[in-house]
């Protein structure tokens, strides 16, 4: 008999999804308060929900021995003075379908100069300006993993050339040419557009640094929907208001929620979109959970394992 811990902020929905598969030898408890979860956290073999809360619980759970993360992301579990003696999975292959909303959203509204073309409505005014098109452009992924790899089938949907930078893998086929390692600059060279869904690791620290913006021409746009990490924060801050790059729109941010007083809330060129770029979705998270419990059942190997070391 398995014991399941669901911590969320949608405790309920998952209890309800995960109850309605009728899983045998498990028992569900739920609930949104870490506090509460803690008090009976040694009788929980399995656990389900936000890295955030788990961090609080995971010291007592002495009983755990696999966790599923309803993020990608499960950076507030890597501390090292974290326990590590039991499996964790994350979410993948679930997320790409809102990323490409959300990229494709800021990409479609600057060639079609859609707030262009609103403030002139408000002002009364005419504007015939051309629009431009995807068509023909270049896309830069930081990390082609499984959101990189639906990013990169929606913009070959639109025509668009696709460069890949990742660690070593090479498995996308709808990236034209990847780049690894000391390339980065090779890579930003003559993009239109630079997208990062890179995991948060020490590899990839500010990777977007002074360097990295320095060698995208003028006119292309950076679009950070992955990792706040990723980002050295004041080199952006000043490629954008120097006019050395055209814009950016980010989700993601080293502190969050953005602190009042950041530099980024006056920096010209800039959309915030406040983390919600492609939010956990209890019936797109639920199956995931699902499949892997069966797994365990059957003694295989879950999906998405993570890997501590690397991060993701």
């Amino acid at each position: 008999m398995h014991s399941l811990l669901i911590l969320s902020r949608r405790a309920a929905d998952y209890h309800r999804l995960v109850g309605a598969a009728q899983l045998p030898d498990l028992a569900i408890t739920s609930t949104t308060d870490a506090e509460e979860a803690r008090a009976r956290a040694g009788e929980y073999d399995v656990m389900l929900g936000e890295p955030s809360l788990f961090r609080h619980v995971l010291p007592a759970m002495t009983a755990l021995r696999w966790a599923q993360a309803t993020w990608a992301g499960v950076e507030p579990l890597l501390d090292p003075s974290l326990r590590r003696d039991y499996i964790l999975t994350n979410a993948r292959g679930v997320f790409g379908g809102l990323m490409s909303e959300y990229v494709f959203a800021y990409l479609l509204a600057h060639e079609r100069r859609i707030f262009e073309k609103h403030a002139s409505q408000v002002a009364g005014r005419w504007n015939a300006t051309p629009p431009g098109t995807l068509r023909g452009k270049q896309i830069g992924l930081l990390g082609v993993g499984s959101i990189g790899g639906a990013l990169a089938r929606t913009a070959k949907h639109f025509g668009m050339r696709v460069r890949g930078y990742t660690r070593a893998s090479e498995g996308c086929p709808d990236v034209d040419v990847y780049f690894h390692g000391d390339s980065r600059v090779a890579f930003a060279t003559n993009l239109d557009y630079l997208v990062s869904v890179v995991p948060t690791t020490a590899g990839t620290r500010h990777i977007v640094d002074a360097a990295l913006l320095g060698a995208l021409p003028p006119h292309a746009i950076f679009i950070n929907p992955g990792r706040g990490s990723v980002v050295d924060e004041p080199a952006l801050a000043a490629a954008l208001t120097d006019g050395r790059l055209a814009g950016a729109v980010l989700d993601v941010f080293q502190q969050e929620p953005l602190p009042p007083g950041h530099v980024f809330w006056r920096t010209p060129n800039l959309l915030i979109t406040s983390h919600t770029a492609a939010l956990s979705a209890p019936e797109d998270i639920a199956p995931v959970f699902i499949e892997n419990y069966r797994r365990l059942l059957r003694r295989e190997p879950l999906l998405h394992q993570v890997d501590f070391e690397l991060g993701y």
